[in-house]
C-alpha cells in the first residue's frame, strides 16, 4: 500500500515472445477490424462482437478477456477513465489500454480522422508495447480536422511540372535557359 492507501501492487506482464492478442472493444467500428488485421498480420485482432461479448460490462468483460490470452484492448470509450470501479479492472487486468477519441459531432468525417489516426499509429503502438514489461496504458493522439491537402487551379498558378501553351513545361524550360 502506498502511503495514501491505495494499491500499488502490479500485475507483472513479460515481454512477449509470441503474437499479440489485441481486443477491439464494443465502441471501435467494426468496420476498423479487417484493416487492422491486415496492418497487423504477424497478430490476432479480434472484436468483441466476433466473442460474443457485445454489452458485457468492462468490468466483466477485462478479467475474461485476460483469461482469455487478450495482452490490450482498444477502445474508444475515454469514460472508462472517469470510474473508480473500472480503472480497477483494467489496472487488475494487467492488459495494456489502448484509447483513442473519435468526435461523434463531427460525423463520418469524425470517425474517418479517428480510423486514420488508429490506423498511421497502432503498428509502433504495438511494436513497443510488445518489447515491454509490466501494463501500459496508450492514448493515441487525435488527427487534427485541419486542410490536409492543397488544391491549384493549374490556369491562375500552374505548378513547375505543368505543360503550358505551346509545348514543354516551366521546369524543361528553366533547364533549357
Amino acid at each position: 500500500m502506498s502511503s495514501r492507501g491505495t494499491s500499488t501492487a502490479t500485475v507483472s506482464r513479460p515481454a512477449l515472445d509470441r503474437a499479440m492478442k489485441l481486443l477491439l472493444d464494443e465502441d471501435v467500428p467494426v468496420q476498423l477490424v479487417e484493416p487492422l488485421r491486415r496492418l497487423l498480420r504477424e497478430h490476432q485482432v479480434d472484436h468483441v462482437q466476433d466473442l460474443g461479448w457485445k454489452g458485457k460490462k468492462d468490468r466483466f468483460l477485462l478479467p475474461d478477456a485476460r483469461g482469455k490470452g487478450y495482452d490490450a484492448l482498444l477502445t474508444n470509450d475515454s469514460a472508462q477513465l472517469d470510474s473508480a470501479e473500472e480503472t480497477r479492472a483494467i489496472r487488475d487486468s494487467g492488459m495494456h489500454h489502448i484509447r483513442y477519441r473519435h468526435d461523434t459531432r463531427r460525423g463520418v468525417d469524425g470517425l474517418a480522422l479517428a480510423m486514420a489516426a488508429v490506423m498511421a499509429a497502432i503498428r509502433s503502438v504495438i511494436r513497443e508495447l510488445d518489447d515491454t514489461q509490466g501494463q501500459r496504458l496508450v492514448e493515441i493522439q487525435a488527427i487534427q480536422p485541419t486542410r490536409r491537402y492543397k488544391i491549384t487551379n493549374p490556369q491562375v498558378d500552374p505548378p513547375p511540372y505543368w505543360p503550358r501553351h505551346g509545348g514543354g513545361t516551366q521546369r524543361s524550360r528553366m533547364r533549357s535557359s
